[in-house]
Protein backbone atom coordinates (compact mmCIF):
# COMPACT_ATOMS: atom_id res chain seq x y z
CA UNK A 1 0.00 0.00 0.00
CA UNK A 2 1.44 3.20 -0.97
CA UNK A 3 2.15 5.65 1.51
CA UNK A 4 -0.65 7.84 1.89
CA UNK A 5 0.68 11.80 1.00
CA UNK A 6 -0.79 13.88 4.17
CA UNK A 7 -0.66 17.39 3.52
CA UNK A 8 1.21 19.42 6.05
CA UNK A 9 -0.71 21.08 8.62
CA UNK A 10 0.38 24.55 8.90
CA UNK A 11 -0.74 26.21 12.19
CA UNK A 12 -0.24 29.86 12.09
CA UNK A 13 -0.18 31.31 15.66
CA UNK A 14 -0.80 35.54 16.13
CA UNK A 15 1.03 36.80 18.73
CA UNK A 16 -0.85 39.38 20.60
CA UNK A 17 1.17 42.18 21.80
CA UNK A 18 0.50 43.35 25.62
CA UNK A 19 -1.47 45.96 26.28
CA UNK A 20 1.82 48.73 25.72
CA UNK A 21 1.98 51.87 26.98
CA UNK A 22 -1.13 53.95 27.43
CA UNK A 23 -0.21 57.60 27.56
CA UNK A 24 0.53 60.26 30.31
CA UNK A 25 -2.71 61.94 29.77
CA UNK A 26 -3.85 60.89 33.82
CA UNK A 27 -1.04 62.17 34.99
CA UNK A 28 -1.85 66.01 33.64
CA UNK A 29 -5.09 65.52 34.76
CA UNK A 30 -3.85 64.89 38.01
CA UNK A 31 -1.37 67.77 37.87
CA UNK A 32 -4.56 70.23 37.40
CA UNK A 33 -6.75 68.51 40.10
CA UNK A 34 -3.61 69.48 42.71
CA UNK A 35 -2.88 72.75 41.72
CA UNK A 36 -6.43 73.39 41.58
CA UNK A 37 -6.78 71.90 45.13
CA UNK A 38 -3.94 74.16 45.74
CA UNK A 39 -5.18 77.22 44.73
CA UNK A 40 -8.55 76.59 46.92
CA UNK A 41 -6.69 75.95 49.79
CA UNK A 42 -4.36 79.36 49.06
CA UNK A 43 -7.78 81.23 48.79
CA UNK A 44 -9.04 79.88 52.16
CA UNK A 45 -5.81 80.87 54.10
CA UNK A 46 -6.06 84.34 52.42
CA UNK A 47 -9.56 84.60 53.62
CA UNK A 48 -8.93 83.56 57.34
CA UNK A 49 -5.96 86.08 57.32
CA UNK A 50 -6.97 88.88 55.87
CA UNK A 51 -9.11 92.07 57.13
CA UNK A 52 -13.09 92.66 55.36
CA UNK A 53 -11.38 95.95 54.11
CA UNK A 54 -8.49 94.12 52.50
CA UNK A 55 -10.58 91.80 50.92
CA UNK A 56 -12.95 94.53 49.96
CA UNK A 57 -9.79 96.13 48.51
CA UNK A 58 -8.74 92.92 46.60
CA UNK A 59 -12.56 92.48 45.37
CA UNK A 60 -11.99 96.13 43.87
CA UNK A 61 -9.10 95.85 42.33
CA UNK A 62 -10.20 92.83 40.33
CA UNK A 63 -13.27 94.21 38.82
CA UNK A 64 -11.69 97.25 37.48
CA UNK A 65 -8.00 96.01 36.29
CA UNK A 66 -8.32 98.26 33.68
CA UNK A 67 -8.31 101.22 35.75
CA UNK A 68 -4.73 101.77 35.83
CA UNK A 69 -4.22 101.90 31.85
CA UNK A 70 -7.24 104.29 31.59
CA UNK A 71 -6.28 106.49 34.36
CA UNK A 72 -2.99 106.31 33.94
CA UNK A 73 -0.23 106.06 37.40
CA UNK A 74 -1.14 107.35 40.90
CA UNK A 75 -4.44 105.77 40.77
CA UNK A 76 -5.26 104.47 44.70
CA UNK A 77 -3.77 105.36 47.59
CA UNK A 78 0.26 106.35 47.73
CA UNK A 79 0.96 103.44 50.86
CA UNK A 80 -1.56 101.11 49.38
CA UNK A 81 -0.64 97.04 49.31
CA UNK A 82 -2.07 96.84 45.30
CA UNK A 83 -0.05 100.21 43.91
CA UNK A 84 -1.88 102.56 41.47
CA UNK A 85 -5.14 100.16 41.46
CA UNK A 86 -7.31 102.46 41.62
CA UNK A 87 -9.15 100.38 44.55
CA UNK A 88 -9.77 100.73 48.38
CA UNK A 89 -6.74 100.90 50.38
CA UNK A 90 -6.25 97.22 51.74
CA UNK A 91 -3.80 98.06 53.96
CA UNK A 92 -6.62 99.62 56.29
CA UNK A 93 -8.21 97.79 58.78
CA UNK A 94 -12.28 97.94 59.90
CA UNK A 95 -12.76 100.75 61.48
CA UNK A 96 -9.10 102.18 61.34
CA UNK A 97 -8.46 105.90 59.95
CA UNK A 98 -6.15 106.24 57.11
CA UNK A 99 -3.69 108.77 58.15
CA UNK A 100 -4.17 112.14 55.79
CA UNK A 101 -1.37 112.89 53.58
CA UNK A 102 0.55 115.82 53.79
CA UNK A 103 1.56 118.11 56.67
CA UNK A 104 1.94 115.65 59.51
CA UNK A 105 1.05 119.00 61.66
CA UNK A 106 -2.46 118.68 60.29
CA UNK A 107 -3.14 115.37 61.91
CA UNK A 108 -1.82 116.43 64.89
CA UNK A 109 -4.25 119.18 64.94
CA UNK A 110 -7.10 116.96 64.96
CA UNK A 111 -5.86 114.86 67.59
CA UNK A 112 -5.79 117.69 69.48
CA UNK A 113 -9.28 118.45 68.89
CA UNK A 114 -10.37 114.76 69.03
CA UNK A 115 -9.07 115.11 72.64
CA UNK A 116 -10.60 118.64 73.43
CA UNK A 117 -13.83 116.86 72.27
CA UNK A 118 -13.14 114.08 74.96
CA UNK A 119 -12.31 116.51 77.84
CA UNK A 120 -15.75 118.44 77.12
CA UNK A 121 -17.60 115.81 77.11
CA UNK A 122 -16.36 114.71 80.45
CA UNK A 123 -16.65 118.13 81.86
CA UNK A 124 -20.11 118.58 80.92
CA UNK A 125 -20.68 115.23 82.73
CA UNK A 126 -19.01 116.63 86.00
CA UNK A 127 -21.37 119.75 85.90
CA UNK A 128 -24.61 117.71 85.35
CA UNK A 129 -23.39 115.69 88.31
CA UNK A 130 -22.47 119.05 90.36
CA UNK A 131 -26.53 120.24 89.03
CA UNK A 132 -27.89 116.60 90.69
CA UNK A 133 -26.03 117.85 93.55
CA UNK A 134 -27.76 120.84 94.34
CA UNK A 135 -30.87 119.55 93.05
CA UNK A 136 -30.38 116.68 95.82
CA UNK A 137 -29.65 119.74 98.67
CA UNK A 138 -32.34 121.35 98.11
CA UNK A 139 -34.81 118.75 97.97
CA UNK A 140 -33.57 117.02 101.19
CA UNK A 141 -32.77 120.86 102.95
CA UNK A 142 -36.87 121.42 103.96
CA UNK A 143 -36.49 125.04 104.44
CA UNK A 144 -34.82 125.88 100.99
CA UNK A 145 -37.14 123.26 99.40
CA UNK A 146 -39.84 125.63 99.59
CA UNK A 147 -38.06 128.19 97.67
CA UNK A 148 -37.34 125.95 94.89
CA UNK A 149 -39.46 128.06 92.56
CA UNK A 150 -37.12 130.84 92.87
CA UNK A 151 -34.21 128.29 91.48
CA UNK A 152 -33.70 127.81 87.78
CA UNK A 153 -30.66 125.43 86.97
CA UNK A 154 -29.60 125.07 83.07
CA UNK A 155 -26.72 124.32 81.65
CA UNK A 156 -25.23 127.15 78.79
CA UNK A 157 -22.07 127.42 76.18
CA UNK A 158 -20.33 129.00 79.20
CA UNK A 159 -21.50 126.01 82.00
CA UNK A 160 -23.61 125.44 84.36
CA UNK A 161 -25.83 128.46 85.21
CA UNK A 162 -27.63 128.71 88.39
CA UNK A 163 -29.90 131.49 89.38
CA UNK A 164 -32.05 132.86 92.25
CA UNK A 165 -34.71 134.24 90.92
CA UNK A 166 -37.15 137.22 92.46
CA UNK A 167 -40.97 136.51 93.21
CA UNK A 168 -43.55 139.66 93.65
CA UNK A 169 -44.19 138.36 97.36
CA UNK A 170 -40.42 137.14 97.95
CA UNK A 171 -37.41 139.11 96.92
CA UNK A 172 -34.44 138.47 97.39
CA UNK A 173 -33.43 141.61 98.36
CA UNK A 174 -34.80 144.89 100.08
CA UNK A 175 -36.79 147.39 97.89
CA UNK A 176 -33.30 149.34 95.77
CA UNK A 177 -31.16 148.17 98.64
CA UNK A 178 -28.17 145.63 98.23
CA UNK A 179 -29.32 144.06 101.81
CA UNK A 180 -29.92 139.68 101.58
CA UNK A 181 -33.22 138.33 103.01
CA UNK A 182 -32.46 135.31 105.39
CA UNK A 183 -33.69 132.81 102.64
CA UNK A 184 -31.72 134.32 100.17
CA UNK A 185 -28.79 133.75 102.55
CA UNK A 186 -29.49 130.10 103.29
CA UNK A 187 -29.62 129.48 99.73
CA UNK A 188 -26.46 131.14 98.72
CA UNK A 189 -24.63 129.17 101.54
CA UNK A 190 -26.24 125.83 100.60
CA UNK A 191 -24.80 126.46 97.12
CA UNK A 192 -20.96 127.70 98.38
CA UNK A 193 -20.91 124.59 100.16
CA UNK A 194 -21.67 122.06 97.20
CA UNK A 195 -19.33 124.13 94.83
CA UNK A 196 -16.37 124.12 96.58
CA UNK A 197 -16.17 120.86 95.70
CA UNK A 198 -15.14 121.28 92.47
CA UNK A 199 -11.64 122.74 90.60
CA UNK A 200 -14.21 125.18 88.32
CA UNK A 201 -14.04 128.87 88.41
CA UNK A 202 -17.18 131.02 89.20
CA UNK A 203 -18.90 133.98 87.32
CA UNK A 204 -21.73 135.83 89.28
CA UNK A 205 -23.25 138.47 88.27
CA UNK A 206 -26.19 141.02 89.66
CA UNK A 207 -29.78 141.74 87.35
CA UNK A 208 -32.11 143.89 88.13
CA UNK A 209 -35.38 145.07 86.45
CA UNK A 210 -35.93 148.12 84.24
CA UNK A 211 -37.16 150.28 87.19
CA UNK A 212 -35.11 153.68 87.28
CA UNK A 213 -33.76 155.40 90.24
CA UNK A 214 -35.19 158.50 90.47
CA UNK A 215 -31.97 160.21 90.41
CA UNK A 216 -31.91 158.25 86.93
CA UNK A 217 -28.22 157.42 85.68
CA UNK A 218 -26.30 160.22 86.82
CA UNK A 219 -26.51 158.82 90.48
CA UNK A 220 -26.77 155.80 92.19
CA UNK A 221 -28.30 153.62 89.39
CA UNK A 222 -29.10 150.12 88.50
CA UNK A 223 -25.83 149.14 87.55
CA UNK A 224 -24.39 149.94 90.79
CA UNK A 225 -27.05 148.12 92.72
CA UNK A 226 -26.68 144.83 90.09
CA UNK A 227 -22.81 144.88 91.66
CA UNK A 228 -23.85 145.57 94.70
CA UNK A 229 -26.20 142.67 95.13
CA UNK A 230 -23.29 140.43 93.37
CA UNK A 231 -21.16 141.69 95.87
CA UNK A 232 -23.53 140.66 98.60
CA UNK A 233 -24.14 136.99 96.97
CA UNK A 234 -20.24 136.65 96.89
CA UNK A 235 -19.65 137.35 100.31
CA UNK A 236 -22.92 134.59 101.42
CA UNK A 237 -21.16 131.84 99.04
CA UNK A 238 -18.04 132.90 101.18
CA UNK A 239 -19.71 132.17 104.38
CA UNK A 240 -21.14 129.17 103.05
CA UNK A 241 -17.63 127.66 102.79
CA UNK A 242 -16.85 128.07 99.11
CA UNK A 243 -13.03 129.01 98.59
CA UNK A 244 -12.85 133.30 97.67
CA UNK A 245 -10.03 131.84 95.08
CA UNK A 246 -12.69 130.21 92.91
CA UNK A 247 -14.37 133.60 91.96
CA UNK A 248 -13.24 134.94 88.15
CA UNK A 249 -15.14 137.57 87.71
CA UNK A 250 -17.92 139.52 89.80
CA UNK A 251 -20.15 142.02 87.45
CA UNK A 252 -23.32 144.17 87.75
CA UNK A 253 -25.36 143.90 84.67
CA UNK A 254 -28.18 146.37 85.53
CA UNK A 255 -31.28 145.49 83.34
CA UNK A 256 -28.79 145.43 80.09
CA UNK A 257 -30.13 141.17 80.33
CA UNK A 258 -33.51 140.50 80.94
CA UNK A 259 -35.30 136.86 81.40
CA UNK A 260 -38.59 138.68 80.33
CA UNK A 261 -38.20 140.75 77.42
CA UNK A 262 -41.60 141.51 76.78
CA UNK A 263 -42.49 142.73 80.15
CA UNK A 264 -39.06 144.97 81.71
CA UNK A 265 -40.52 145.29 84.71
CA UNK A 266 -41.38 141.52 85.89
CA UNK A 267 -39.84 140.45 88.94
CA UNK A 268 -38.14 137.71 87.22
CA UNK A 269 -35.94 139.86 85.71
CA UNK A 270 -34.11 140.85 89.51
CA UNK A 271 -31.89 137.64 89.90
CA UNK A 272 -28.55 136.70 90.52
CA UNK A 273 -26.82 134.60 87.94
CA UNK A 274 -24.07 132.30 89.06
CA UNK A 275 -22.08 129.98 86.43
CA UNK A 276 -19.64 127.33 87.26
CA UNK A 277 -17.53 127.90 84.06
CA UNK A 278 -16.04 125.20 81.54
CA UNK A 279 -12.70 125.11 81.00
CA UNK A 280 -13.11 126.98 77.76
CA UNK A 281 -14.90 129.81 78.86
CA UNK A 282 -12.16 129.92 81.66
CA UNK A 283 -9.40 129.90 79.59
CA UNK A 284 -11.10 132.64 76.73
CA UNK A 285 -12.09 135.18 80.33
CA UNK A 286 -7.92 135.09 81.05
CA UNK A 287 -6.66 135.61 77.72
CA UNK A 288 -8.95 138.80 77.36
CA UNK A 289 -7.57 139.73 80.79
CA UNK A 290 -4.48 139.26 79.28
CA UNK A 291 -4.88 141.25 76.48
CA UNK A 292 -6.49 144.06 78.34
CA UNK A 293 -3.32 143.96 80.97
CA UNK A 294 -0.65 144.10 77.55
CA UNK A 295 -3.16 147.37 76.84
CA UNK A 296 -3.09 149.14 79.80
CA UNK A 297 0.80 148.56 79.74
CA UNK A 298 1.29 149.58 76.20
CA UNK A 299 -0.83 152.85 76.99
CA UNK A 300 1.00 153.60 79.72
CA UNK A 301 4.55 153.02 78.26
CA UNK A 302 3.12 155.33 75.26
CA UNK A 303 2.33 158.12 77.93
CA UNK A 304 5.65 158.31 79.67
CA UNK A 305 6.91 158.40 75.92
CA UNK A 306 5.00 161.15 75.40
CA UNK A 307 6.19 162.78 78.60
CA UNK A 308 9.52 162.15 78.23
CA UNK A 309 9.08 163.73 74.61
CA UNK A 310 7.31 167.23 75.99
CA UNK A 311 10.21 167.53 78.83
CA UNK A 312 12.57 170.07 77.17
CA UNK A 313 16.33 169.28 77.45
CA UNK A 314 18.12 171.18 79.78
Amino acid sequence: MAEEHIAPIIVKKIKKGGGGHHGGAWKIAYADFVTAMMAFFLLMWLLGSTSKAQREGISEYFKTPLKVVLMGPGVGASDSALKNTGGKDVTLKQGQVKPVDGDPGRNKTIKEEELKEVLKKAEKAKLEEIKAKIEQAIDENPELKQFKSQLKLDMTAEGLRVQIIDEQNRPMFENARADLQPYAKKILREIGKTLNGVDNKISLSGHTDATPYASGDQGYSNWELSADRANASRRELIAGGMDETKLLRVVGMGSAIMMDKENPFNPINRRISLIVMNKETEEDLLKDNEKISVSEKDHSQVDALQKTAATPAE
